[in-house]
This record gives structure tokens, C-alpha cells and sequence, in this order.
């Protein structure tokens, strides 16, 4: 759980700490600072300056890894103003592929434990940059594979995840994941701008066992790029 009065002395540690992983991002590849807007919340995400140069042949070569995690995407902003109307409380949650935080810093805004996972370690270096800089706390985070989940990564009260479901693979071990991850009244939240493999990823959570108990569309634009995202929320059946 987040510690809501720290002492004197941790949120010392926090700054100290936070400061040295902000610097050491810096130093580790070119940056800039991009605001994401949603709705009356603006975040300051430090992120790489251009995704590409992230790309590593052996990544490519091993398991066709690209680096997608260093971009802000229209279903993060639109997932994000969702986990902004919700009431966290304390409760649980677990982000899927976390990339450069924004997600986490909305579902850590509105109340939520949360989690950050994500398969690059520089993903999960970003995000605990990105919620230090902007809420000054220290995000919790791991590596996590969706092809091998650890069996003490836990349960969770709310599971989110946006633009995850660009390949079939994923579409196909997600509902895996979340009867793994979801507590039994826990909700899913999924966040999708209209992917190939969307389809197969709601038969799939119906062959699991899993119930979409909503699909909901919100319109994303910014300049010309116009979208509509859908958002799957996903229970236990």
C-alpha cells in the first residue's frame, strides 16, 4: 500500500533516489519531456525523445521485440481519463505493459495500490521517473513476461492494460492472465483503438470464462490524428 503520511526521512529517500534515476534516464538516452493532457489533469512525461533508438537487433532477433512501450498512445490518454473517474481507495491494481507510466499515474491519482509491469526494464525505469516527478512517490514496479507470469505476481482488485492488442499472441494469453491476476470481484479494464486482433481477444475471454460487462467508445483527437477506443470492462464470469 502507498504510505499516505511518509516521514520526514522517506520521502527524503523518495527525492534522493527519484532524482538519481531522473538523472541516470538522462544520461542513458535522449529525452524529452511531452504533457499529457486528461481532462482537467496535465502530466509531465519524461520519456525517450525518439522510439527508435531504443531499437536492438538481438531484441529483434530474440522474440521480434520493438520498442512501442517509449510513446504516449491515444488508448493511454483515453484509458487514463477512465481511471481518473474511478474511486481506488487503496485497492489493488495491476498495469499490463505500463510503457511510460501514464496509465499508472492515473490509476495511482484516483486512490489505486498499483503495480507497474511491463517486459523492458527501461519501461519500468521511466515510470518510476514519471510518477516521482509528478506525484512525488515511488512507484512499485517488475518485469514481468506475459508468456511466463510469475505465480507470486498476486491478485488484484483492478487490472488495466491499453494498446496491448496488436498481435494475436497477446489477444490470446491476456484472458490467461487476467483469470490469473483478477481477484474474484475484480474488473479489467482494457483500452483498444480497433486492433486486428481485438476480436480474438473477446472470444477468447468468453472461452475463459470471462464476461465483457461493457464496451464503451470514446473519441480521441489531436490534430490529425483521430481515433475511436474502446474500452472492455472484463469480470469474472
Amino acid at each position: 500500500m502507498i504510505d499516505k503520511a511518509p516521514s520526514s526521512d522517506e520521502r527524503e529517500r523518495t527525492a534522493v533516489d527519484g532524482d538519481a534515476l531522473v538523472l541516470a534516464l538522462v544520461r542513458r538516452f535522449r529525452t524529452s519531456v511531452q504533457e499529457a493532457i486528461v481532462d482537467d489533469h496535465v502530466f509531465s512525461i519524461l520519456k525517450p525523445a525518439n522510439a527508435d533508438d531504443l531499437i536492438r537487433e538481438d531484441d529483434f532477433v530474440k522474440d521480434e521485440r520493438l520498442p512501442y512501450w517509449a510513446d504516449v498512445w491515444p488508448s493511454s490518454l483515453i484509458l487514463a481519463g477512465k481511471l481518473l473517474e474511478l474511486h481506488g481507495d487503496g485497492q489493488t491494481a495491476l498495469e499490463l505493459g505500463c510503457g511510460v507510466g501514464l496509465s499508472t499515474l492515473a490509476a495511482t491519482s484516483a486512490g489505486f495500490d498499483v503495480l507497474s509491469t511491463d517486459y523492458y526494464q527501461d519501461a519500468l525505469d521511466v515510470t518510476q521517473a514519471n510518477v516521482f516527478r509528478n506525484l512525488g512517490l515511488t512507484a512499485r514496479t517488475r518485469l514481468v513476461d506475459w508468456r511466463h507470469i510469475p505465480r507470486d505476481l498476486g491478485t488484484f482488485d483492478l487490472v488495466f492494460a491499453s494498446d496491448v492488442l496488436y498481435e494475436k499472441e497477446y489477444a490470446l494469453l491476456l484472458p490467461i492472465i487476467l483469470c490469473r491476476v483478477l481477484e474474484p470481484e475484480g474488473t479489467a479494464l482494457i483500452g483498444d483503438p480497433g486492433r486486428v486482433a481485438a476480436p480474438m481477444f473477446v472470444e477468447a475471454c468468453e472461452a475463459h470464462g470471462l464476461k465483457i460487462r461493457d464496451k464503451e467508445t470514446r473519441p480521441f483527437a489531436a490534430g490529425e490524428i483521430k481515433q475511436n477506443i474502446d474500452i472492455y470492462e472484463i469480470g469474472r464470469g
